[in-house]
């Protein structure tokens, strides 16, 4: 069956900024790589989110960061990347996902900041940290998973959440203030998800695009190292599972135990007054 060509351009103008963004994103790349490691590397340090920058000034760092990135390889995570923000795209528009990528990529940048001038001033890193590179689109990307949360149906939300966290929690051993800019992004996410548009009805469009884009989330997580991410989201899920299971509970006794006290028989109150009657 041929599909109308007015459909098709439907389904396209719904997913104009992951369109855009993914082209900019490669066109940055491939003009980077064609000037050369030199050329890149100068781009990349003015560009960082750095203390250094940041304290002079540089605030257009805070967008501009999000176009670059500080190394090859952007045939291999764009794909996911894009999959992860047409589904947001899809659920929440453009002007939803765009909120949700700057909040996660914008926001955790600022709070790892105060956090590494902190820690700086303290003595807990060196003064070295101020001149770090911070580019990428991780922030923003994990903020958008996170922000998939009130779209996962409620009886596996609970799973969700505990995956996601126990990854990110776990790739914060190597004390890499970019693994603390992930939790952060993602706690952002997940706060913002019950404000934004759920996802009402999955259809297979919907889930090849979750199956991908949550691969790719998974990566910018864990760092590529699978075993130890493994066991840590395993544990968040078994953990969330539990919590979960004995709010749920607890919320089922209350609900229960007015309704026994306005019966009448089971009631203290009740009972005191039969007996001053009796009496």
């Amino acid at each position: 069956m041929t599909v109308p060509s007015t459909d098709v351009r439907a389904r396209a103008d719904r997913l104009r900024v992951t369109a855009a963004y993914a082209v900019m994103l490669l066109a940055v790349s491939v003009t980077l790589t064609a000037l050369g490691a030199h050329t890149r590397a100068a781009v990349v340090s003015e560009m960082s989110t750095n203390l250094h920058n940041l304290a002079h000034g540089h605030l257009g760092t805070l967008v501009g960061s999000a176009f670059v990135s500080d190394g090859g390889g952007v045939y291999l995570w764009l794909p996911g990347l894009v999959c992860l923000l047409a589904l947001g795209e899809l659920a929440w528009r453009g002007r939803g996902l765009l909120i949700t990528f700057a909040v996660g990529h914008i926001g955790a940048t600022v709070i790892v900041a105060v956090g590494l001038v902190a820690a700086v001033e303290t003595g807990w890193l060196p003064f070295s940290v101020a001149h770090a590179t911070d580019v990428g689109i991780s922030y923003g990307a994990v903020c958008v998973l996170g922000a998939l949360t009130a779209s996962i149906p409620l009886r596996w939300r609970p799973a969700w959440v505990g995956w996601w966290l126990g990854i990110a929690l776990v790739a914060t051993s190597d004390a890499d203030f970019t693994a603390f800019g992930h939790v952060l992004a993602l706690l952002l996410g997940m706060g913002l998800s019950f404000r934004l548009p759920s996802i009402a009805r999955w259809t297979p469009v919907h889930a090849t695009l979750l199956v991908i884009g949550a691969a790719f989330g998974y990566f910018v997580l864990s760092g590529w190292s699978s075993s130890a991410a493994i066991v840590g989201g395993l544990t968040g899920v078994v953990i969330a599972t539990l919590l979960a299971s004995r709010v749920m509970r607890a919320t089922a006794a209350q609900s229960v135990n007015p309704s026994m006290f306005r019966s009448g028989s089971g009631s203290p109150s009740t009972a005191a007054s039969r007996a001053q009657a009796s009496g």
